[in-house]
């Protein structure tokens, strides 16, 4: 338990410092050129490292939720059975179900902004510009927006509508946002972006209009 415990905790330390290592790249690659235009005038010395401070914190602090949120999904995915490369379909599917509603019953009172409260959301969707810029840009947006299959309606802590298409984000996107445990990923449906359990195959917030179309 003390070795788990203590892995626990240097996973945690690699996701935050790697958030924060993100924000401070995301900060230069905004202030750098884009496609050819001159460079914007850099922030006087006293005014840069407390935006970037706050940048960095707030990254930090959702990489913490979000740990802390992936420790009670190990804890519960550890009571059932386990699945394999050789396991059949039925029995993910039936996997997937049973650590759905063991989450959804720790997480009663899960809501949206438990993850990407407000400043946040307002962050991600300002990397997100910067990942949406330039010319591949518009082909990424128009990419995600094909998958798009109309007006979804999304529950947040709720399975994962299984007649949707799980889209494809942008690798120059996910550069930009902090990294994920493998049990959680980024995804798209239209212009939301969703946090997905991807073993429990539920939706544990989001955020609307992430990007401008």
């Amino acid at each position: 338990m003390q070795n788990r415990a203590l892995a626990a905790r240097g996973r945690i330390g690699t996701l935050i410092r790697v958030a924060l290592a993100l924000t401070i790249a995301t900060g230069a690659h905004t202030a750098t050129s884009v496609a050819g235009v001159d460079t914007l005038p850099a922030a006087p010395s006293s005014q840069q490292p407390k935006a970037v401070n706050k940048d960095a914190k707030i990254m930090a602090d959702f990489t913490e939720r979000v740990q802390k949120y992936v420790e009670v999904h190990r804890r519960l995915e550890g009571t059932l059975p386990g699945i394999s490369k050789e396991s059949t379909p039925q029995q993910i599917d039936a996997h997937q179900r049973a650590l759905e509603k063991l989450i959804q019953t720790e997480r009663l009172k899960g809501k949206e902004g438990d993850f990407f409260d407000k400043d946040t959301r307002a962050l991600f969707r300002r990397h997100l510009d910067v990942a949406f810029s330039g010319p591949d840009g518009a082909d990424a947006k128009a990419e995600i927006m094909d998958e798009y299959p109309g007006p979804v309606r999304i529950v947040i802590n709720g399975r994962y509508p299984d007649t949707i298409p799980l889209s494809t984000v942008p690798p120059k996107a996910l550069n930009l946002l902090p990294p994920l445990p493998e049990e959680l990923e980024y995804r798209f449906i239209g212009d939301r972006l969703i946090l997905l359990d991807v073993h429990a195959h539920i939706v544990i917030d989001a955020i609307d209009k992430a990007f401008r179309k």
